[in-house]
């Protein structure tokens, strides 16, 4: 338990930073989740609570309490307090596990400040406590069972504050529920959330229930999140066996141009990187509409062929495999390296998917329309290619915005700020560190990606200029347009725009592209968004010792002024409309100067959301766009 709490990071996917203090919620999670893959309980419940603790309970067959022979010692007590003595291990494994070092449990219970966990067994509640990992009640009986208890384990804990000091101890409810409702589609279980943090939610105690008996279908049809898109109305089903893998798949076609929009499961965990389901699934799915395409005779003659990715291009899928010993390519789980999920996969995909072809011609030829439409304009596109290729875009006279580039030639120190119009690339060229911050101006708004044709789209100056810079190309169709991050060449992209509704849809449009085009950029944590200040409040005289303070919120400014109305002190406000306003001392101190700026980095917690944001913004629908500013404008201002 001490080599734990010394060196988190080497038991804890995210190690001390927020991914690692969401994770311990994860693996209690999961303990509830295993019982239901296994048959033996259908209901989760978790619990937010105010401080920080949280609380799952699941209504499986209970922790073991009785005493291990070879230990000597209650099971309860074991599996909380020794690494890798977790019941998927040895007699009474599960069958099929998220789990894969069997240390979860353990190591939440290292963590954290305190553990309490309590066992509903034999008509009676048994319960055990410990401290940062040190047992402090062991195994006691509380009495008889009441009869309103209906869950069999209860696990209660708070992460430690001294341990996870980069975060401000305070679970993300959207993020947690997002992974809830993904569990959901995928087992079938009825989950639970409850947020008691009632400062958050207006007062009051927030709760949503997850139970998605359409399962996977209903999980792919979710990815598509506008209706009149579909090329077909119900969701391609394959289920089945093979060597001892369950393999489950559900795809379903849109009129988009994505063609990564797969999401694959091991065991319930999400392996962002795929591994080998996602090869076996792309390697049976293409082969079988290839050579449906042929047999039909569907594809004209003089027309190009299709790639694998124009026969991709517009589907939505989630491919989910339970294997019984799955290997994983880290702790973090993000990608499947077990041989037989991508044999079995393969094998039920070709057989299915045959089938379901030739007993739906219909939607077959869809398909594959759509797949050569896509092959068509991915030759219109072949003619940019030199756009994204070539051996040193930073001399092309065709850049809208003249790049300011830094000295350094290490990606890992370097830092590219885009920001909006001459005017605020003036002061951000005049105020940067030339070292390591290269500063890129656009003119405008660059061009809606959501709407437009990928040709349309690498005609674009200001994508070409993005593209250019940034150095390491940008997922287009073929082989000749892919992104590669080992390529680029800035560690961190920033977005530096006003703080205005026109700076708000400039971010929004970049974000965009980003997410469409460079998605890794993205997952692995490169892209950020500056936070300059709205205000600068003076409270007395300015002075070499009194500079004034910045201020980001309306919230703050009130605050600031009541503070020195109170003291009856004059106090003077400077409102900033937009960065071309700040001198060049000013914007290096405020959102700049890596010692005192503010940077939120862009993430993707859930494909779905990311898509259904993305849609409702960007998309050509009016509607969806008015319902999620209805629901999500909370930070409208006036400008003064």
């Amino acid at each position: 338990m001490d080599a734990v709490r010394k060196r988190p990071g080497m038991y804890v996917q995210g190690g001390t930073g927020i991914d690692g203090y969401h994770q311990l919620l994860t693996e209690i999670i999961d303990n509830g989740i295993d019982e239901g893959l296994a048959g033996f309980a259908d209901e989760i419940e978790i619990v937010l609570h105010a401080g920080g603790a949280a609380t799952v309970t699941d209504n499986g067959r209970g922790i073991p309490v009785d005493i291990m022979k070879s230990k000597g010692r209650p099971a309860i007590e074991v599996i909380f307090s020794e690494l890798h003595a977790g019941g998927k291990f040895g007699q009474g494994a599960y069958k099929v596990s998220g789990g894969l070092h069997g240390v979860g449990s353990t190591v939440v219970n290292a963590l954290s400040t305190y553990l309490d966990v309590t066992v509903n067994k034999h008509g009676q509640l048994h319960h055990v406590r410990f401290e940062k990992g040190v047992l402090v009640q062991p195994l006691e009986v509380l009495g008889a069972t009441p009869g309103d208890v209906k869950w069999s384990t209860k696990v209660s804990f708070h992460p430690d504050p001294a341990i996870f000091k980069e975060f401000d101890n305070q679970f993300d409810y959207t993020r947690i529920r997002n992974r809830l409702r993904e569990l959901a589609y995928l087992t079938g279980l009825k989950i639970v959330i409850r947020d008691e943090r009632t400062e958050l939610h207006g007062g009051e105690v927030k709760e949503e229930i997850f139970h998605e008996k359409g399962g996977i279908a209903n999980f792919a049809r979710a990815l598509v999140t506008d209706d009149s898109k579909l090329l077909y109305d119900q969701p391609v089903v394959m289920r089945g066996t093979h060597a001892e893998v369950e393999v489950e798949v559900a795809f379903i076609h849109a009129n988009t141009y994505a063609s990564d929009n797969i999401l694959t499961y091991a065991n319930m965990i999400r392996t962002r990187d795929g591994g080998t389901p996602l090869t076996g699934f792309k390697t049976a799915y293409t082969r079988v509409l290839n050579k449906y395409a042929a047999s039909k005779n569907l594809i004209k003659a003089g027309n190009p062929v299709p790639s694998g990715d124009d026969l991709l291009e517009g589907i939505y899928c989630v491919v989910s495999v339970k294997v019984g010993d799955p290997q994983f390519e880290s702790q973090a789980k993000v990608k499947l390296l077990n041989s037989e999920a991508q044999t079995a996969v393969n094998a039920i995909v070709g057989e299915k998917f045959a089938q379901f072809l030739e007993e739906n011609p219909k939607i077959g030829k869809t398909i594959v329309e759509k797949a050569a439409e896509a092959a068509r304009a991915r030759d219109a596109a072949r003619k940019a290619r030199d756009i994204v290729r070539r051996s040193n875009p930073l001399e092309n006279d065709d850049l809208p915005g003249k790049l300011a580039d830094c000295s350094s030639q290490d990606p890992a120190e370097s830092e590219l700020f885009i920001v909006e119009g001459n005017s605020a690339g003036g002061s951000a060229k005049g105020g940067r560190e030339r070292r390591f911050q290269a500063i890129l101006p656009l003119r405008g708004k660059i061009l809606n990606v959501e709407k437009a044709e990928l040709n349309k789209i690498l005609k674009n100056a200001e994508i070409r200029s993005l593209i250019g810079a940034i150095g390491a190309g940008f997922d287009g169709k073929g082989e000749e347009m892919r992104f590669d991050l080992e390529n680029l060449r800035y560690h961190k992209i920033v977005i530096m725009t006003d703080a205005d509704m026109d700076g708000g849809h400039i971010t929004t449009l970049l974000l965009t592209f980003f997410f469409r085009f460079m998605r890794p950029v993205v997952e692995q944590g490169h892209l950020y968004i500056a936070q300059p200040p709205l205000y600068k409040i003076t409270v007395g005289a300015q002075t070499k010792n009194n500079k004034g303070v910045y201020l980001f919120t309306n919230e703050e400014l009130k605050e600031h002024v009541a503070e020195a109305t109170k003291a009856g002190k004059k106090y003077e406000i400077q409102r900033f409309k937009g960065l071309g306003e700040m001198n060049a001392d000013q914007l290096w101190e405020t959102t700049m100067n890596p010692e005192t700026r503010v940077l939120k980095r862009v993430s993707i917690d859930d494909l779905i959301i990311a898509n259904e944001i993305f849609d409702a913004l960007m998309g050509s629908e009016v509607a969806p766009r008015k319902d999620f500013i209805r629901e999500n404008a909370r930070f409208a201002e006036i400008s003064v």
